[in-house]
């Protein structure tokens, strides 16, 4: 059996798959490189439990004991400067060597920001690590308005965790939607609702934003308009980490490429979580169901070649106010959205299969459609917006 795995990231996606290495048997060294001085954790409640919670614990993957179990040696806080792949060796940042007979590359991603200047400022924050919720947290208790740059997922999940907070929220988005990028018109209208109702001022299409600054708190540009904010977080994205894919010489796209086993073009070589290309969507998804489904069936593949692999259609949740928000599936160009109580929303091809489903509080329904999904199942004459008709009979 392979006697050394290094994996390089210490995020989600390299905690399942150290644990499920040692799950199925392998006994062998299992080194990971981590760039963060903590175990394992898990991201999504740094928006939400880590801002609203005064005594709020590092969210581990695994309970202290279990994680003492997995037998790990850490490298940390270190990064993976070079992958030699005719040497099968990792170059640390602190001039070690590490070989390794199988690699796994879990590198996550770094927040992306407007521009150089807005790095700079002290009141200009990201969302990304531990470290970033305790610094944001401890600014949201002294600040009374808060600007929040970017109308996706994570900005409306801050800009939820700030009004419970009592702070005033204005959230710009340089298009013209909410989530534009993931879901249906129909979905980011809903979303929309939601927060204006909680009082959050939207701006949407409001163009490109420059930053300045006011006596040391930081002043947005937009549209003609100077505004003075007590502090400004940007989520707009992140940039994923595939310098070192790429100069190893991997086959990189949108992300590493990889078969459905997590295999990259290097058969020594697997890549899980954000960095990882879905072989079937061609996209890298940022979602915590794929950094731990993905990530468990590449270590599978790692440890056996006829391991299934993972074909899972892209499935994520956010967590708003008093919303469950599920989002299954991608919706395509020239579909139709079907909505419903406007808590389901159904996008549907020309063929009437369901590309995407956006669920408001309401699992079960997530469930079923993941079976349509897979069956591909003809939903054209299915009456899925009257509220009367029991979507439970197209099980």
């Amino acid at each position: 059996m392979t006697s050394r795995i290094v994996i390089i990231g210490g995020g989600q996606a390299g905690g399942w798959a150290a644990k499920t290495l040692r799950d199925d048997g392998f006994d062998g060294e299992i080194c990971v490189v981590a760039e963060e001085e903590w175990d394992f954790y898990e991201r999504p409640p740094l928006s939400k439990a880590a801002l609203l919670d005064a005594d709020a614990a590092l969210p581990r993957l695994f309970a202290e004991e279990a994680q003492q179990a997995l037998n790990l040696t850490w490298y940390r806080p270190l990064r993976a400067s070079q992958i030699d792949r005719a040497a099968k060796r990792v170059h640390l940042s602190n001039g070690e060597l590490l070989s390794y007979n199988i690699l796994l590359i879990a590198t996550g991603g770094r927040a992306r920001l407007p521009g150089e200047a807005w790095g700079k400022h002290p009141q200009v924050y990201t969302l990304r690590h531990w470290q970033d919720a305790q610094r944001l947290k401890k600014r949201m208790a002294q600040s009374n308005t808060l600007a929040i740059v970017g109308g996706g997922w994570i900005g409306l999940e801050i800009a939820a965790s700030a009004r419970k907070s009592g702070v005033a929220v204005t959230l710009f988005e340089q298009q013209p939607a909410l989530c534009m990028r993931s879901v249906s018109g129909e979905v980011s209208r809903q979303l929309e609702k939601i927060h204006r109702e909680q009082g959050v001022d939207i701006r949407t299409g409001c163009g490109a934003l420059e930053l300045d600054d006011h006596n040391g708190l930081p002043v947005i540009h937009c549209d003609g308009k100077r505004e003075t904010f007590d502090a400004v977080v940007v989520g707009i994205g992140v940039d994923l980490n595939l310098e070192l894919a790429r100069d190893a010489g991997l086959k990189t796209d949108r992300g590493i490429v990889v078969d459905a086993q997590g295999r990259t073009s290097d058969p020594a070589i697997f890549a899980a979580g954000d960095v990882a290309q879905h072989h079937h969507y061609g996209l890298c998804i940022q979602s915590w169901a794929f950094a731990q489904n993905q990530a468990v069936a590449t270590a599978k593949a790692m440890l056996n070649p006829d391991a299934p692999g993972y074909d899972d259609a892209p499935w994520l949740w956010s967590d708003q106010y008093q919303h469950n928000i599920q989002i299954l599936g991608i919706p395509q160009p020239g579909g139709k959205t079907v909505v419903r109580d406007n808590a389901l929303f159904f996008s549907l091809d020309d063929g009437g299969r369901l590309t995407q489903l956006v669920a408001f509080n309401d699992a079960r329904t997530v469930k079923l459609a993941k079976r349509w999904m897979a069956a591909g199942r003809d939903l054209s004459d299915v009456p899925l917006s009257d509220p009367a008709f029991s979507l439970m009979s197209l099980r």
